[in-house]
């Protein structure tokens, strides 16, 4: 049996290859996406190396050319033919000379790759040095990913060579936080600008909105000592009223019921005093562009309203950017991402700053009001994603 190793750029190019060299009648033994070249992990190529066989035999166009054997004594008994592995050279018998030796070879050389494969991770762990590969596995685990994750690894190899690859499992961490830190500064985040009137919390149901539109009022009013107002368009959902107005009473604060874009002009002149003025929306209402357009007429989003959307992070995140996708008709300030007692990953929160280049405001981490919310930063982000290295 012959065996080869080829490495092309797709895989229909290795099979043009493997074609050429071997014929039709190769076999595919493994494939797998490979990185080559590069410094220090950048500037990789991806690659197909693919591992192919073919068993040459009479009718190709590489026979085996076998030995001329002696003629047997008459006298000497014939023996059972022996079995394959009885034929192959050992450190006991004489080595075989010729193509039983190339044969011998080729399959130890099969018998290496089999085992390598074997040993092979499941991602791409196996391309870092072993003392970083845990921190993959940290960002895998958190669904952070894949390009961001080979964003980070790629940072921390650099650093792990200038260091001669002798550094303890904190010094890493470290790196690994400030290589984070520096992609999450990028973004604006923290909580409301108090620059603009009216805050605006999209998204959509079952997300807890409103208890975070809650949460974020009731701080404006205990710490901050802001004049607020509540009005809500969620006329959908009975239960969004009453808990928004059982907000409104705890707080002593006015709260007004929009059914139509009549009823928020009104609502807009009754509350133009106050400093602060929360509106806590249907799940639905911004994925009709109508609605969108009337309000628009009656607010200017730019120079009035800080519009946050927010997600949960229990949600898949395929959803989440479908959600972002729906209610992306206005501009969207920032992210608020919800439920994070409810989950252990939150890589979400990475990959959607990414993805869309927006800021977080708020995190929040659990139902209590007004307590339960982090007003984001890099250090509270950070702090969500990385927690405690695991072993």
């Amino acid at each position: 049996m012959k065996v080869k190793k080829y490495i092309a750029p797709s895989m229909p190019e290795a099979m043009k290859k493997i074609r050429a060299e071997l014929g039709k009648d190769a076999v595919i033994l493994n494939s797998k996406v490979v990185y080559t070249g590069g410094l220090f992990g950048f500037f990789t190529k991806k690659n197909i190396e693919v591992i192919a066989a073919i068993d040459p035999s009479p009718f190709t166009n590489e026979p085996i050319q076998k030995e001329k054997q002696q003629p047997r004594p008459i006298e000497q008994p014939l023996k059972v033919k022996p079995e394959v592995n009885d034929q192959l050279p050992t450190k006991k018998n004489q080595p075989l000379a010729g193509s039983e030796r190339a044969l011998k070879e080729e399959l130890d050389e099969l018998k290496m790759l089999i085992k390598d494969m074997s040993n092979q991770p499941t991602t791409t762990s196996g391309s870092y040095p072993v003392a970083l590969q845990k921190y993959e596995r940290q960002l895998r685990d958190q669904e952070v990913d894949d390009t961001l994750i080979t964003t980070f690894m790629q940072k921390l190899v650099e650093q792990w060579y200038k260091h001669d690859a002798n550094v303890a499992d904190q010094e890493i961490s470290k790196w690994l936080r400030k290589s984070i830190t520096n992609f999450v500064e990028q973004f604006d985040h923290g909580g409301i600008s108090f620059k603009k009137q009216f805050i605006n919390v999209i998204g959509p149901t079952g997300v807890g909105k409103t208890t975070t539109l809650a949460k974020i009022a009731a701080n404006c009013v205990i710490k901050h000592e802001k004049k607020v107002a509540f009005i809500t368009t969620d006329t959908y959902r009975i239960a969004a009223i009453e808990q928004l107005k059982t907000y409104a009473k705890i707080l002593n604060v006015p709260i007004e019921v929009c059914y139509n874009i009549e009823d928020f002009i009104k609502a807009k002149e009754h509350f133009s005093s106050y400093d602060l003025v929360f509106i806590d929306t249907a799940g639905r209402n911004f994925r009709n562009q109508q609605y969108v357009n009337e309000l628009r007429e009656v607010i200017d989003f730019s120079e009035e309203m800080e519009t946050f959307l927010v997600l949960s992070l229990t949600s898949k995140i395929k959803d989440m950017h479908e959600i972002y996708k729906q209610f992306s008709t206005i501009n969207i300030e920032k992210l608020i991402f919800t439920k994070k007692d409810e989950t252990s990953q939150y890589g979400a929160i990475l990959n959607l700053m990414s993805t869309y280049k927006k800021g977080v405001a708020y995190i929040t981490v659990g139902q209590n009001v007004p307590d339960d919310i982090l007003e984001a930063s890099p250090n509270t982000i950070v702090d969500t994603i990385l927690g405690e290295i695991r072993e």
